[in-house]
């Protein structure tokens, strides 16, 4: 993995890139990041052999602005928030820079899913394929109250970390399905009961920098692609126990694409279903989708 940084009009975008890209430039998968997450967020899923190959691909992994490591509250005085658009738009200059002519492959969790609708909306042209898991290319009703909750106890703690601990509980209840909590699956995970799996999740959220949470959330609330200008052969993935991105509203937007399948994860774990490399058989389904667009 090589690390780099790309700057244009004051905003700084770190990046990570695995391979080589060819001479036609056309052999690029980008992999975006999502909430709380960062260039290592996808390491699990890159490897010679696997779905995400760096022996056949150039992957590129850039930053999201407000996440702490490209331009963000925590690490920039003034810190204006960002849309998923101002993003996208920042990482195809990158991409342009780096002699990038086209897309192979866009493929996001979560908000790596919205930047990935919008970057088939913004660049219809320059991207061949897109896989969308558990995201959605707006910001739909419910999702929002849900994050205007998660946001409140960020803004209204009397300490910065005990906001982010209330932070972490609120997210967990939503992160995962019912059946993840009833069945007990989070002893799976080697956690020996409930309150453990919060703790953990207070304890994950409390590293954060609140101000960073905070961009990120206003981020996600603000997105909002145009499907209908989507080119990409694109695989919607929806979990059918996503609780953030649902089931119901991912049959809707597939419709609104005119390339677009609709592949459902079954899983019981919620929307970390889809999260890069967390469950095997839910990562195998996932790489199943981006070897079908890549053709191998």
């Amino acid at each position: 993995m090589n690390l780099s940084v790309f700057e244009s009009a004051s905003l700084k975008l770190v990046y990570a890139t695995y391979g080589t890209l060819n001479e036609a430039g056309d052999n690029c998968i980008l992999l975006p990041t999502y909430y709380a997450g960062t260039h290592e967020s996808y390491a699990k899923m890159i490897g010679p052999g696997r779905a995400l190959d760096p022996e056949k691909n150039f992957i590129v992994i850039p930053n999201m602005l407000g996440n702490g490591v490209s331009t963000s509250p925590s690490n920039t005085p003034n810190f204006m928030n960002k849309t998923v658009a101002a993003n996208v738009r920042l990482q195809y200059k990158m991409l342009i820079s780096l002699g990038v002519r086209r897309i192979a492959l866009v493929y996001g969790w979560s908000m790596g899913a919205m930047q990935g609708y919008a970057w088939a909306a913004m660049y219809p042209q320059m991207v061949a394929s897109l896989l969308a898991v558990c995201g959605s290319a707006k910001c739909w009703p419910l999702n929002a109250v849900f994050l205007e909750g998660a946001a409140a106890a960020l803004r209204s703690a009397l300490t910065p970390d005990a906001g982010k601990r209330a932070f972490g509980r609120v997210y967990a209840g939503w992160a995962y399905s019912a059946a993840f909590y009833r069945q007990g699956l989070y002893k799976e995970l080697g956690f020996r009961k409930v309150e453990e799996f919060l703790d953990f999740w207070e304890d994950d959220h409390a590293a954060w920098d609140e101000r960073d949470l905070l961009a990120m959330l206003w981020t996600w609330q603000n997105a909002d692609s145009d499907l209908s200008r989507i080119l990409a052969k694109t695989i919607v993935m929806p979990s059918d126990s996503d609780m953030y991105f649902t089931l119901e509203e991912a049959r809707i937007e597939t419709t609104m694409i005119n390339d677009a399948e609709l592949r459902v994860l079954y899983s019981p774990y919620g929307h970390c279903a889809g999260a890069p490399g967390r469950f095997a058989a839910e990562t195998l389904v996932v790489e199943k989708a981006i070897r079908d667009l890549l053709g191998y």
